[in-house]
């Protein structure tokens, strides 16, 4: 039997008025993504009239770019399931990457988790990277965009051209979620295929300082250790960590020296959900220290690493 290759699902969100929509627009005129399928609430508000090519059902239109578009009915494991069983009969084309369009006040853990908990649909997808975008106008004044963006694999900052000054937003943003690539949709080209490739689970960049300075109760911080850790052990604390304090433990990244190992393991969770753990080809630097970044929401660093230390036997 043949590998199975899983179709990732990417997430796009973003507050309300953040520019998900004009995003996606640009997106799906761009040829890079003729393979994507995507799933939006309402085709009307994304304005596909121009892009369109076909329309396959009322629910489902195919693009001048090749991707299929459809709308969200009901339930999301129920809209991802009529596509894939489409894609199957050969109705639509063989996509290889789904991109989903949340509502601008949604939680994404609840989208996330639809993969991965779903009996069906974790045989068939996995998941992908979380883009989000940021308004420059009303930067992160809600909650609700603090957790998207703590979130995110990608960053997209909008309308830098309403004001005159977006460095103290860039600012916030590198201490809220360092390691996301940061694209501005303004003044540069927004390159389609960077935002969905690429694995979420890739090392930090450089392990940038991670600022303990509080967005509200939102913070990130980072740890690192001497010495190769046991992969049982770390793996049985994770999951404790997460079973207990997941909805307060936005996001953790890192890559680990691991006992028996020559090369780092890369792990990668937002809240309850864990990646798959990745052993990479190499080291990025000298550094053999397992690096781990959390961000966290109301959760003192102390408690992550008193609790590490004493379940690893950590000096």
């Amino acid at each position: 039997m043949g590998v199975v290759e899983f179709i990732p699902v990417n997430l796009i969100t973003g507050f309300l008025g953040s520019g998900k929509t004009t995003l996606l627009q640009r997106l799906l005129a761009d040829p890079a993504l003729s393979d994507t399928a995507v799933l939006i609430n309402e085709f009307g508000e994304v304005g596909l009239d121009h892009h369109l090519l076909e329309r396959i059902d009322d629910t489902m239109v195919l693009l001048q770019s090749g991707c299929v578009c459809c709308t969200i009915r009901g339930e999301l494991s129920d809209a991802i399931k009529d596509l894939f069983s489409k894609r199957e009969r050969g109705i639509v084309p063989p996509f290889r990457r789904l991109v989903v369009e949340s509502t601008g006040l949604a939680d994404p853990f609840p989208i996330l988790s639809t993969v991965q908990a779903d009996p069906v649909l974790k045989h068939h997808f996995r998941l992908g990277n979380v883009i989000t975008t940021v308004d420059a106008v009303n930067g992160l004044s809600r909650p609700e965009s603090i957790k998207q963006v703590a979130v995110a694999d990608r960053l997209v900052l909008t309308k830098t051209d309403l004001v005159d000054c977006a460095d103290g937003l860039v600012d916030e943003l590198r201490h809220l979620n360092p390691d996301a690539p940061l694209s501005r949709a303004v003044d540069q080209e927004i390159d389609a295929a960077a935002l969905f490739e690429g694995e979420v689970h890739s090392p930090l960049r450089a392990f940038p300082a991670v600022a303990d300075r509080p967005h509200g109760a939102v913070h990130g911080f980072a740890l690192a250790f001497e010495g190769a850790l046991d992969w049982t052990m770390f793996g049985i604390w994770l999951t404790m960590l997460l079973n207990r304090h997941g909805g307060e433990v936005l996001r953790v990244k890192g890559i680990l020296n691991i006992e028996g190992s020559d090369t780092p393991v890369a792990v990668h969770g937002v809240q309850h959900l864990v990646h798959p753990p990745v052993h990479m080809a190499a080291w990025p630097d000298d550094d053999r220290r397992s690096h781990l970044v959390f961000i966290v929401d109301g959760l003192e660093r102390e408690v992550i690493e008193r609790s590490l230390k004493a379940f690893m036997s950590l000096e």
